[in-house]
């Protein structure tokens, strides 16, 4: 199934559920690249830009499937997954942006990077910033891996009608020759 941030239009901008999905499934490497500047600027400007609101953890989460994709569900298994939560101050006299990040796996920095990300573009004077330096180049390293998998995928296709067509035409080529 898919949902309307996999699919997004091209003159709409970009909301929260979609830029968290999108933080959700970011490398490590590219968030640190794109965050860089900004954690920076958080180190060297006041001790108390990042309040905790719930530190990195890692726990389990119930995936469940549908037979079918329409049926009735059913527990598959348990992923491992990471979550945060943090309130992000531009300044000391303001209350600031709330970023939340769940992310699988144990990534903790990875986790931290997204919900603080998750925060600077709740802010109207990060948002452009990030969403043409870190949205942007994600969504085109995802769309990348996405057409890889799908060459993947392509490679192995077997077209079973071909298959057929071709061993009946062998079995006519050995009648042939006996």
């Amino acid at each position: 199934m898919f949902h309307a941030f996999d699919n997004p239009a091209a003159a709409r901008p970009v909301a929260r559920a979609e830029w968290m999905a999108l933080l959700a499934r970011a490398p490590l490497a590219l968030l640190q690249q794109a965050l860089q500047p900004h954690r920076n600027a958080t180190a060297t400007a006041t001790a108390t830009a990042t309040e905790w609101l719930r530190r990195p953890e890692t726990g389990l989460y119930m995936v469940q499937g549908r037979a079918g994709g329409t049926g009735a569900r059913f527990n598959l298994g348990e992923v491992t997954v990471t979550r945060c939560a943090l309130r992000h101050r531009t300044t000391a006299s303001t209350p600031g942006a709330v970023g939340v990040a769940y992310v699988l796996g144990r990534h903790h920095e990875q986790a931290e990077l997204a919900a603080l990300a998750d925060a600077l573009l709740q802010t109207e004077g990060h948002h452009h910033d990030l969403n043409q330096h870190l949205l942007v180049p994600l969504r085109q390293h995802l769309d990348r891996r996405a057409a890889e998998r799908q060459a993947r995928t392509q490679s192995t296709k077997v077209d079973f009608l071909t298959v057929a067509r071709e061993a009946a035409g062998q079995d006519d080529a050995n009648e042939e020759r006996e």
